[in-house]
């Protein structure tokens, strides 16, 4: 029972949060169970931040919101970005991460807000963010090369700075330590990296956070102590194209035929095509999508003359950990072939912004599995 009543939502702090949103004119992203205000906000002057500006905030009322933690962490300094983690019943889950542009002002934030009464009874914890950006990738192939390796890892997953491999006793082929530009992104790579492998190249690997000697807390890392072959090219393709798409889609970097070779897989992707269309689909047009699924369905389809793709969603349940779950249906004008399908997501701000994102998994799951050839509806 007291599970249960734990997660009634406080309806009167939640329209205290929406009145806030509107008076400030601030805006607040929900995605992958946490909800996010700037990186970066709509007005920052300085750099993107580095390393050691963020901070760990623990002992949080789950009634407590953006409208009271916001405005206390930016009276130490201006925020760059801040993380509430979310449960799926719209309470918070008690953490969250505020970053700062350098830090000085981290290490302020946490002398001076650490022990905070942010509510009655109820004190913050404020300490460092351990920022994890290593990844270890184990059981490559013996005669993987780094240079390959590290262009095969720039095409499939985003912020990658740096490669070195190791081998000897106790390891099984090649290991790669990899890092990435932001905690985030190494976490984001950690959860798909597998399941690309797998697929591009039918190679099971594995991946951990690895273990670094982290520096002192008044030691920067000096940037030109880096070995320089293991840094990305000081030039680099982006791997958006900022224009609208051209007929042809826009296609990353191919993999390097010297990695293909090594896990013994095709050095050119096979072709796959969209139902009665005579314009070719290659799985390259599919590694690289831009942020939003539904935009690059819908310059895919373009490209591939088959109309445009028409959604229906329902709502169909919600699951005991408070994710929603939708019924799609995905047609397109212009070709014989309707995608249908369940989609998992969790709640956004509103219900706009929740069908919205139903709809952005659905386009997703389409492009999934476009690019797995599997095109029978």
């Amino acid at each position: 029972m007291e599970t249960k009543q734990s997660q009634v939502l406080n309806l009167e702090r939640v329209q205290a949060l929406e009145t806030w949103l509107r008076t400030t004119n601030t805006k607040l992203t929900q995605v992958n169970g946490q909800r996010k205000y700037g990186g970066p906000p709509q007005v920052w002057d300085g750099p993107t931040p580095g390393a050691r500006c963020e901070v760990f905030i623990s002992q949080i009322p789950r009634d407590t919101y953006e409208d009271l933690l916001i405005p206390v962490f930016s009276s130490v300094g201006p925020l760059w970005q801040f993380r509430l983690m979310m449960n799926f019943s719209g309470q918070n889950r008690g953490f969250a991460y505020c970053k700062y542009g350098t830090p000085d002002v981290a290490n302020e934030a946490i002398r001076l807000l650490h022990g905070y009464m942010i509510e009655p009874t109820f004190r913050l914890n404020v300490r460092r963010s351990t920022e994890k950006r290593h990844l270890c990738i184990g059981d490559l192939p013996a005669t993987t090369k780094q240079e390959d390796l590290l262009k095969v890892l720039y095409v499939l997953s985003d912020g990658v700075e740096r490669v070195s491999l190791k081998t000897g006793p106790g390891i099984d082929g090649v290991s790669a330590m990899v890092a990435f530009s932001s905690h985030h992104a190494a976490s984001m790579a950690k959860k798909m990296l597998v399941e690309a492998f797998k697929k591009r190249f039918s190679l099971n690997v594995s991946i951990k956070w690895q273990s670094t000697v982290r520096p002192s807390p008044d030691e920067q890392p000096s940037p030109q102590k880096r070995p320089p072959s293991l840094l990305l090219p000081p030039k680099k393709l982006p791997r958006h194209t900022p224009s609208a798409l051209p007929p042809r889609m826009a296609r990353p970097p191919p993999f390097p035929q010297g990695f293909c070779r090594a896990v013994g897989g095709p050095a050119v992707p096979q072709h796959s095509a969209l139902p009665s269309s005579s314009h070719s689909l290659s799985k390259e047009d599919l590694v690289s999508p831009p942020p939003s699924p539904v935009t690059f369905l819908h310059e895919l389809c373009k490209a591939a003359a088959v109309g445009q793709p028409l959604y229906k969603t329902y709502y169909s349940h919600a699951g005991p950990d408070g994710f929603l779950f939708f019924n799609y249906t995905v047609h397109f004008t212009g070709a014989p072939a309707t995608f249908e399908g369940l989609v998992m997501i969790s709640p956004g701000t509103s219900v706009t912004s929740t069908l919205e994102e139903a709809q952005r998994a659905a386009a997703q799951q389409v492009l999934q599995r476009l690019s797995n050839n599997q095109l029978a509806p």
